[in-house]
């Protein structure tokens, strides 16, 4: 059976989950969805099974994964999955948003959606677990990954989870956070510790960093994933005062090499 599974991740939780999964399946395409900001067209995957994994930012989807979903073409594909790692909530709401859009676009939805709890890293507004909750936290979510890919493996049709409260929160919040998070990057600045080594702009996701004068500068079509900021092997980046006593998060599972390589130019 042929799979493909297309991913989008900041810090590496979607990665590495995402990695799991496919090494689980066999034969599977694993597909950044960063490069597909570069085309345009419907995407009409040739596979038995296609899956969608990525974090859940402000009880929705990342404004890129939003975009890349609703040019889904799966109205031939037998059996679809999402798979949304998450630190903070509203992942029920989230797949509801997944399940929606593909209704819309191919008429029909996820054959099954699923959350996993992860370290949560969002530093803007909190720090990242470190010791003994973090490696909780990652031991837990890959018993839980073993059982969300044996369904995947026998191709379980199974109702999404629901959640009115985070749906009602979701509506509230979200359009929020999607009119507002490309511009969001007006709040990064960096320190002198800045060597130019330019992982910054390697690791970016949205292409959303460039180096002047041996520097990074942010272009406004953030995707708010925070790599730049937990990814600085100086912590020289920060996003106002709180961050710079606070921690930097890393999937333990996923390399820097890895994270550059997500958004495509290698395979």
């Amino acid at each position: 059976m042929k799979n493909t599974i297309y991913f989008f991740t900041g810090t590496g939780n979607s990665l590495a989950t995402a990695k799991k999964i496919a090494a689980s399946l066999g034969d599977c395409d694993l597909v950044p969805i960063a490069p597909y900001q570069k085309t345009s067209g419907d995407i009409v995957p040739s596979s038995d099974r296609v899956g969608i994994v990525c974090p859940v930012y402000f009880t929705g989807l990342p404004a890129m994964v939003a975009s890349f979903v609703a040019r889904l073409d799966l109205t031939g594909v037998p059996y679809v999955f999402s798979v949304l790692t998450y630190g903070g909530g509203g992942e029920k709401s989230a797949l509801s948003q997944v399940d929606g859009i593909l209704r819309k676009r191919s008429g029909r939805g996820l054959s099954a959606g699923y959350s996993v709890l992860m370290p949560g890293n969002y530093v803007l507004m909190y720090e990242p677990p470190t010791g003994e909750k973090k490696e909780m936290l990652l031991s837990t979510a890959d018993v839980k990954l073993q059982r969300i890919t044996d369904d995947i493996l026998q191709c379980k049709e199974l109702p999404l989870p629901r959640s009115l409260l985070w749906w009602l929160l979701h509506i509230l919040v979200y359009p929020w956070f999607i009119t507002r998070v490309h511009t969001k990057d007006r709040k990064f600045s960096v320190s002198d510790t800045c060597t130019s080594c330019g992982i910054c702009a390697s690791v970016c996701p949205a292409g959303n960093i460039e180096l002047v004068e041996k520097k990074p500068v942010w272009k406004h079509h953030c995707e708010l994933c925070c790599g730049c900021i937990h990814l600085c092997p100086e912590r020289a980046i920060q996003a106002g005062k709180k961050t710079t006593g606070w921690g930097r998060y890393r999937n333990p599972e996923v390399t820097i090499q890895d994270l550059q390589l997500k958004r495509g130019n290698e395979q």
